[in-house]
């Protein structure tokens, strides 16, 4: 695609508001050369920002671990978010796509003092999930984790999380759930829960996992339901057994997986936790900030 074929909704860079067409960052920016830097993905529903707060804590939080300083409060990114809104078409279903990078300098492993972080930031469609997957649920394939042992990082370095979403792409399923020594860890693009008996589960976050924002409204809508929540290890032979597995994301939201490797899930239909969650989730969408 050239430049000249992109939209030119607005863009935010460095400060200025221009056509997403116009929008240019140097070659010997440390996000091109080495990705190095930190994104986040904000799902805005009917012009309103979805658990925006969460999203800013997980941004500093990632900026942190690589060193980079936030280069906005809260406040400022919210005013950014509020400036896109305002410039872009509206739409029933957007994404805000936030990106920091380390800035420019010289090719180099070592990281130079000094640096002024780029600031990206721009409104995208996000194609809502068709109904027919929802009443039907998805097929997924599964996957040896081999992606970086630092996966709570939301870093622009992203080719491990592209190559593992390639392997169901490949073979026309949705989704890679990976596994790391015979315990589930995630999917490319989205975290993955089972239910068993009735009960919720989730992998505990830590540095092998992306602590997505679902986590916390998924608990929360746990807790509305009654549903039994746990976060803890779950094995291979876990997943294989579920009555139901779930995966979520910011589009995705919560969506039900039907087959796993060519094997039906539970029944091989969606299942009343994945129907009770959905549904709440709706809910709370609309109550969206």
């Amino acid at each position: 695609m050239t430049s000249a074929a992109l939209p030119d909704t607005p863009c935010h860079l460095d400060g200025a508001l221009l056509p997403l067409r116009d929008a240019k960052v140097s070659v010997l920016d440390r996000g091109f050369i080495f990705g190095d830097g930190i994104y986040e993905v904000v799902p805005v529903y009917q012009g309103r920002l979805f658990g925006f707060a969460s999203h800013m804590t997980r941004l500093a939080r990632s900026l942190a671990e690589i060193g980079i300083p936030n280069p906005h409060s809260e406040a400022g990114w919210r005013s950014i978010a509020e400036q896109l809104l305002a410039a872009c078409p509206p739409a029933p279903l957007q994404a805000l796509y936030l990106q920091v990078t380390r800035g420019v300098a010289l090719r180099e492993h070592t990281i130079p003092d000094g640096l002024v972080p780029t600031v990206f930031a721009m409104l995208n469609p996000m194609k809502p999930v068709p109904e027919t997957a929802r009443a039907a649920g998805v097929a997924c394939v599964t996957a040896e984790d081999f992606r970086w042992k630092k996966a709570h990082i939301k870093s622009t370095s992203l080719l491990g999380a592209v190559l593992a979403r390639q392997i169901s792409a490949q073979v026309g399923a949705a989704e890679t759930v990976m596994f790391r020594d015979g315990l589930l860890s995630e999917a490319s693009a989205s975290n993955v829960w089972i239910v068993r008996d009735g009960r919720l589960s989730g992998v505990t976050p830590d540095e092998l996992v992306l602590r997505g924002i679902r986590y916390g409204v998924i608990e929360q809508l746990c807790r509305e339901a009654g549903i039994a929540f746990s976060l803890r290890a779950i094995s291979r032979d876990e997943v294989v057994a579920a009555d139901e597995v779930l995966l979520s994301s910011a589009s995705k939201e919560v969506l039900p997986v039907t087959q796993l490797d060519g094997r039906p899930v539970g029944n091989g239909r969606p299942g009343p936790i994945y129907t009770r969650l959905y549904a709440l989730y709706q809910q709370a969408k609309a109550r969206a900030e």
